[in-house]
This record gives structure tokens, sequence and C-alpha cells, in this order.
């Protein structure tokens, strides 16, 4: 039996459109680097933001330039110098059909499935985020990049397309939005007329579309051509815009993802395959309906093409703006923004490189698919045998979900092991080596397979139960046992096709029948446990058990259990009780702050305890270490597994579209380049979550870096010299602060058999700053006590962490 679809004819010769695609129309060799800087940008504004060099207080500021000063200048510029006689009029019509029929399906479905007390609001901000792409900042690089030398016209529709959603579908999401703020009034004073004033308001205050159409105005007033007073002042703004906003999305990316909850998952993944999916699919096929004016039929599948790059443009920053101000479902639009704009990177890097290269000769075809998985392969197995081997340093993998993680990294290692073996072994006339290298690539890649689902419903066990109720061992049989017996039925039933280099064919239909039964298997159990997930925080109930757990071990002491421990003496004499932990002898405090707090009744005096407790027999430290081990990480878990969902699908309509249709056609190569990343490079997804580990990788990291090049010049310098932004902080907490915070956030812990210490956690003083107004939000409270730690007002209890917003333990210095 043949496998359909290989010997399907993939050669069109007849055919203009496939004979002009021979000559690619794109400049792909300019297309990387031009991710490259973009990313790269973007990868700079996130370290920026993570590191708090920039806070989220001072990221708004350059947010507000960029928004209301650099793009409306940047519209305003091309706006006056657009040629409209050379614009094709049938494509804007086509892509604004295509963002139309998204805005609908997303608003239809949103008011169908929503709850009364939030549908509208829902569905205008839903309906925006699958329609609203990153044009400018992210979009206008990549298509300068592939048509500046073939049709440096398509520039232009950049500038022309984008107004389609500010001043057309915006205005609707926003009327959607104003309607369900009067609906959840009581008494509902505001007429209806009123609502459409004020949408009409929030649109024509929008400096961007104000610009545009003062551009538009300004292109026929002053015949296409700025004055030379303006040009060198509008240039400078447009100029800076380009930098300076792929910086700030960088920065707006920082601590999205720990947003995240079980309630967004079914949403999240259904408005990331709608903005990455739907929209370009839905762009290129109206192009090729509408466009039928264009005789050229280079040109016209240029169109078609760049219709299809155009809809796959991530969403824009700004859609978090609106669900800021309409206090809407901020949790999706941050997350889905992140990861909408990441997955968007290989997505249109694959599209632009299929659509360039010739059709017309399908072993041409397969060999690239063949190196592109071989390719990929090989660095995912770097990223995978770094994640392996973070997860046993770690120990986590003893622990639940992370022993069945585990298993799901060493399925895609042993993935990539086969596939890079068998493009060796394909090649040679070696039958028995093809079967074996076929039975480590299949049991592996169905094993990879059906990991993410059982991954999920471990966390819905562990949810519902806080422990499987069945033993590990079951989950392991049926990760590795269901892959191995598919696999064996496979090479007794199967019939190897001949004349076949893709492992994805190797025995024709019934491999493909197998494949789609353990992706739908895989599908269901997962897809099915993330609705059942789709309730509540990960994070902030992981955290809460945590903590508690770990608090169990070092509560405060109540009055009736002193007894238990020392006298404590309020006298301050010798006697009393040591409030400090002697697990390492705390620094002393620079000269000039101490000079600055003996003007105050000191919070704690030092004593000597007893009997030291040793830094192995703290309890505190004890804890630390407890929680670094139990950390479940649910979150990362549950973006694994949707993550992962969402690459079976693609598989499965791989699968399916193949089975069905014996003409695959370009959409369905595209979609087995799409699958063939997604199968061979799952182990980026498991590095970027898993393979940094905090304290075992990037606090340690920091920490040898800190020291490399702090640790001389601390040396060299008297402890108090100190710079002057952390002398004055100092001052003015120990001055004026430190008694209250003192009183409200420091606990008498246990921290060993018969001593206590006062202490705080962490996040606890960082939520204390916030509060009293010392930080306006979490980058200044951290940066706020990174300072007081480098004054010396307060430390680590065993001087090991720098402070940070964690469950860690610190004491004031006296």
């Amino acid at each position: 039996m043949e496998a359909p679809g290989r010997n399907t004819n993939f050669s069109h010769e007849g055919d203009p459109v496939f004979s002009a695609l021979s000559s690619s129309s794109m400049s792909l060799d300019k297309l990387f680097p031009a991710l490259l800087e973009c990313f790269g940008i973007i990868l700079c504004g996130y370290i920026a933001g993570r590191a708090n060099i920039i806070t989220s207080t001072q990221a708004k500021g350059l947010g507000n330039f960029v928004s209301k000063f650099a793009l409306p200048a940047l519209l305003f510029k091309n706006m006056v110098l657009l040629d409209f006689g050379n614009v094709i009029w049938p494509f804007l019509w086509s892509i604004l059909i295509a963002k139309v029929c998204v805005f609908v399906i997303v608003c239809v479905l949103t008011l169908i499935v929503s709850s009364p007390d939030s549908r509208y609001s829902k569905a205008g901000i839903f309906s925006i985020f699958a329609t609203q792409s990153n044009d400018f900042a992210l979009g206008y690089p990549i298509v300068e990049a592939l048509y500046q030398n073939t049709y440096p016209e398509y520039l232009m529709y950049i500038y022309l397309v984008a107004p389609v959603s500010l001043m057309i579908l915006n205005p609707i999401g926003f009327a959607f939005c104003e309607i369900q703020k009067w609906k959840n009034q009581e008494n509902r004073q505001q007429s209806k007329l009123r609502i459409m004033g004020v949408v009409v308001f929030q649109v024509l205050k929008n400096p961007i579309v104000f610009m545009v159409v003062i551009g538009i105005i300004a292109h026929f007033v002053l015949h296409q051509t700025i004055p030379p007073v303006l040009a060198e002042f509008v240039d400078g703004l447009a100029n800076s815009f380009g930098g300076a906003a792929l910086f700030y999305l960088g920065l707006s990316m920082v601590g999205q993802l720990g947003k995240l909850t079980r309630s967004t998952v079914v949403t999240l993944i259904l408005l990331t395959t709608a903005k990455l999916l739907l929209m370009p699919l839905i762009c290129k096929d109206m192009v090729d309906l509408l466009d039928n004016s264009n005789t050229s039929a280079l040109n016209h599948s240029s169109l078609s093409n760049y219709a299809f790059l155009y809809g796959v443009f991530p969403t824009a920053p700004s859609v978090g703006i609106y669900a800021v101000y309409y206090n809407v479902e901020l949790e999706v639009v941050t997350s889905g923004m992140v990861i909408s704009t990441f997955l968007s990177a290989p997505i249109m890097y694959v599209s632009a490189w299929l659509l360039s290269i010739p059709w017309t000769d399908p072993q041409h075809l397969m060999n690239s698919l063949q190196n592109v998985s071989f390719n990929i392969s090989i660095v995912s197995l770097v990223a995978l045998v770094w994640t392996i081997v973070v997860m046993f340093l770690s120990k986590k993998f003893k622990r639940l979900p992370h022993m069945f993680t585990i298993n799901l990294f060493l399925a895609q290692f042993l993935t990539c092991i086969g596939m890079i073996v068998w493009n060796f072994v394909v090649k040679e006339d070696n039958f028995v080596g093809q079967v074996l290298t076929f039975t480590l690539l299949c049991t592996s890649l169905y094993s990879s397979y059906l990991w993410p689902g059982l991954i999920a419903l471990s966390l819905v066990l562990l949810k519902k139960f806080e422990d499987l109720k069945v033993s590990p061992g079951v989950f392991i049989i049926a990760g590795w046992g269901i892959p191995t017996f598919v696999t064996a039925v496979l090479l007794l039933s199967g019939q190897k096709m001949s004349d076949t280099i893709d492992s994805t064919f190797f025995y024709g239909k019934q491999q493909l029948i197998c494949t789609a039964v353990v992706l739908a298997l895989s599908i269901l159990l997962g897809g099915g446990s993330l609705v059942f997930l789709s309730r509540g925080s990960w994070a902030e109930n992981d955290q809460v058990h945590e903590g508690n757990s770990a608090e169990n071990l070092v509560t405060e002491v109540e009055p009736e259990n002193q007894s238990l421990f020392e006298p404590v003496s309020t006298s301050g004499g010798p006697n009393r009780e040591c409030l400090i932990c002697d697990c390492v002898p705390p620094q002393p405090m620079p000269d000039m702050i101490i000079s600055t707090n003996m003007n105050n009744t000191p919070t704690t005096i030092p004593g000597q305890c007893e009997n030291r407790c040793e830094s192995t027999d703290c309890l505190l430290l004890q804890v630390e270490e407890l929680q670094q081990v139990t950390d479940r990480q649910a979150a990362r878990h549950l973006l694994l597994s949707l993550l992962l969902t969402v690459s079976l699908l693609a598989n499965l309509a791989s699968c399916l579209w193949l089975l069905f249709n014996s003409v695959p056609g370009r959409l369905y190569l595209e979609l087995q380049f799409f699958c063939a990343v997604a199968n061979f490079g799952q182990g980026f997804i498991s590095f970027a979550l898993f393979g940094l580990d905090k304290h075992l990788i990037i606090l340690p990291f920091k920490k040898g870096l800190h020291k490399l090049w702090y640790g001389k010049k601390q040396q060299e310098q008297p402890q108090t010299d100190l710079p002057e932004d952390v002398r004055m902080t100092c001052i003015q907490f120990t001055k004026y602060h430190k008694d209250q915070c003192c009183q409200d956030i420091v606990k008498k812990r246990r921290c060993g058999r018969k001593t206590m210490v006062d202490c705080f956690l962490g996040c606890e003083l960082v939520e204390w700053l916030q509060q009293v107004g010392l930080a306006q939000d979490l980058g200044e409270a951290v940066l706020y006590g990174t300072r007081l730690q480098q004054g010396g007002v307060l430390q680590h209890i065993n001087q090991e962490y720098d402070f940070q917003d964690n469950r860690l333990y610190f004491i004031f210095i006296a």
C-alpha cells in the first residue's frame, strides 16, 4: 500500500504562478538578521526590566514617549509622503475583510460562552487582541528585510492597514467595553448616546488616530512634501521609534507569565490560535479571492504571501493598556502578548523560507524537510542535555510532577537522537538499521506526544487530592507502554514504503492512523485536564500551600509556648534572648548609619546565645531548602502542557489533512514544516521553562558575577564609602520607618532548639514598602530592599542570597 501523498504530483509546470515562484520574490538572506535585531532589542529590554535596571514605573515614561510622540510622528510622516497611486486597493479590502471576519468570530464566540457579568467587555478586548497587530515596532522591520529590494511599495501598506484596526475595529471593541460598564452600574444614568460619545472621544483623543487624520489632510494640502522647517523635527521623532518601541516591548513582558492562571488556559489557547493561525489563513485566502484585477501572476502570489506574513504579526502591546483601562482579563492579554510574540518569530521565519523556495521538485522539498528536522534536533539535543542535568542536580526529579516531566524530557531527548541517527541510516541500504532506528524514533516521539496530557492529568489529581491517589508507576507505564505497544502493532501490521526518507510516512497510511490515534488520545486527556484546571491561580495556591507547610516548622512563638525556649528579658541586658541568628556573624552597619540610628530607640540589641546554631542545624535555612525542593512549579508545568498541546493540534491536523486529501497543496507543506519544528524543537520549550533553575543557575551566577565585579572594589574601599543613593535610603529608613516596619512584619521564628530570631520574609518587606508608599511597584520595592542590604541595614540570615521578592528569611541589623 502506498502512503497518500508519496506519489502526489507536486509539479505545477503548466501553472504560471508556480513557475514564477521559482525565482524568489523575497530577500530571505536579510530575514534572519532582521529577526535577530528585533528580538535582540526585545531581549535587552526584558533583561533591563528583569534586573530592575528599569522599573515598571520608569518604563511607563518610555511607553508614553513611544505611543504619544514617536509613533504619531512616524505615521504623520508616512501619511504625507504616501503615494496612493501605486496602492493595490483590493489588497487593503482583503485585509479589512479578514480582520472583520476574525473580529466577528472572536466576538460572537466570547458572547456565547462568557458569563453575563463580563460578557461584553471580554468580547471587546478579546476581539481587539485577535486583530490589532504589532505592525510598526515588529512588523515593519520584517517587511523591510523581505521586500525592500523586490517590492518596496509593500512597505507603505503597513501604514494603510494599521488604521483599519485603530479607526474601525477598535472603536467597536471600546463600545462593547463601555456597554459592559453601563450594564454594571446600578442606576444606569448614562444614555446610549452618551456611551457613543464616550467611544468617539476615546478614539479621537488617541494621538495615533489623530495624527493619521492630520497626515492624510496634509498629504493633499502639502502635495506629498513635508516643509523643510518641519522635516528634520519630524524625522528625529520618527527615527527614534524603532529601537525604543522594541525595547519597551521587552520591558512590558517582565513578569507577565507569572500572571497566568488556570482560568486563562483555554482562553489563551483560543486567542493565540485565532491570532497566529486563523488570521494569516483568512488574510491569504481573501487576497486570493479578491485580487482578481492583478494581471501579474508573480505579483499576485507575492501579495498573497505578504498577506499571510502580515497575519502572523503578534499582538500589539497597546492592547494591554486597553485591558488595564477597562480592568478586563489583564492576565489573558498580557500572557497572550508574550506568548504570541515569541511564537510568531519561528512561524514568520519558516513561512518566509518556505514561500521563497521553488515548489516544483517534491524530492527537494523532502530533503529540505529532512535537513530542517536534523538541524533542529542537534540544537534541541544540547538544550535537553542541559535541562536534564539541571533537573537531576536540583533533585526535583524525585518529586511530583517533576518525576513525570523528566520522563517527557527523556522522550524528547531520545526523539532527537533517533532523528539524528535516522538522517544517516535512511540514506543507506540497511533495512535492519532503518527498522531499529525507526522503532526508537517512533516510540520516543509517541511518548513525547502522550506525556503533556499525562502531566496535565497529574496536575488535576494533585490539585484535587494533594496527591495522585494512584502510583506514579502507572503514569510511567502508560507514558512508555502505550507508545511501545502502538509501535509494535505498526511494525507487525504495517508495510514499509519504498523510496521515502520521511520518517513520518515510513509505514504509509497505517502510520498516519496510529499517529492520529495517539495524538487524539493525548489531546483529549490534556485538553480535558486543562479545562478542569481553568479555575483560580496555580501560582497563588502553590505559594500559599508550600509557604504554610514550611512555616509550620518555624511558626511565630505564642506566649504559652515560650516556656520551651530560654526566658526572654525585656531589659536588654546580657541575659536577654538572642534575637539575631548566629549562623553567620552579622556584618557591622556603616558608622554614618549607626550615628543616625543612635538617636532613636534601637529595635533589637544583639546578645549572645548560649547554644549557637550551626548553619547545618538552622531551621530557617532548612525551611528555605525545603521550599526550593518542594516547589511544584505548577504554573510552568501548566504552560508546558499548553504549548505542547498546541503543537499536538498541528500534528493532528497534518495527519487528518493527508488522510482525507490526496493533493496536499502549499498550506499542507507549510504545516508539515511547522510540525517538524514543533516535534524536534520541543527541547527549546523545555529549556526555557526548566533549564534556568533560579536557585541552581541564575542566583549563583548572579552572585559570582557580583563578586567578580564588585569584590575587589569592596575590599579596597571602606564600608562607609557608600553610594549617595544607598546612604540616603538607609538613613531615611532607619530614622523614619524601621520601627514601624519591625512592628508590622518582623516575627519571632524558631532558629534552633533553644534559640529564636526576629526575622521577616523578603516578599513581606516588598509588600510593606508598596503599602506605605516607599515604592511605587514591585521593581522599586526590590531595588529599595537591595539598597538596604548594601547599606548594612538588613541581611539574609546566612548571608547566602541577595535581597529578592521571595520567601527567604532576612533580619534587620541593629
